[in-house]
């Protein structure tokens, strides 16, 4: 059984990376496909500023906190469903099409990689969607680092 994880963060470059997926693997009956997100750090703006937190405080911040994650899930989980939802019309076994989230990153590149070697996938699919003007060489860019950190795995990138 072959084993594809699939990067989604929007829904323009990861729906590009389905369509592929729909395109190129919909007769395949040895394939299983997981859809990660990768949750980023808490921004700045929720970061401890230093000073020790009453009880009343830290809830305060943890209600905050809580609220900025199930709006960031709340993004992220339909386009994710819906992803999930094509592939299955289009013939993949509903088994073979699962979901998956990692939480509190502090590099995107390098939780997809962890994720891939730890569930023993073959393939790393991702939708690029670009920085103008080569930024991304300069920047060092999620796809950049996955090509160039993906030992002993496919890495596919839909532009």
């Amino acid at each position: 059984m072959r084993k594809m994880l699939i990067g989604m963060h929007d829904k323009n470059c990861s729906g590009r990376a389905v369509t592929y997926v729909m395109k190129h693997h919909a007769n395949s009956t040895n394939l299983d496909i997981t859809f990660v997100h990768v949750f980023p750090n808490l921004p700045a703006m929720y970061w401890d500023d230093g000073h020790l937190l009453s009880s009343k405080e830290k809830q305060e911040r943890k209600k905050v906190i809580d609220t900025w994650m199930s709006k960031e899930r709340d993004y992220i989980e339909p386009i994710i469903q819906g992803a999930m939802h094509e592939l299955v019309k289009k013939g993949f076994p509903k088994e073979r099409v699962q979901m998956k989230f990692v939480l509190g990153s502090a590099d995107i590149a390098d939780s997809l990689l962890d994720e891939a070697k730890s569930g023993k996938f073959d393939t790393i699919l991702i939708g690029r969607c670009g920085i103008a003007d080569g930024k991304h060489l300069l920047a060092g860019g999620i796809v950049s680092k996955l090509i160039h950190q993906a030992a002993g795995l496919a890495v596919c990138v839909v532009q």
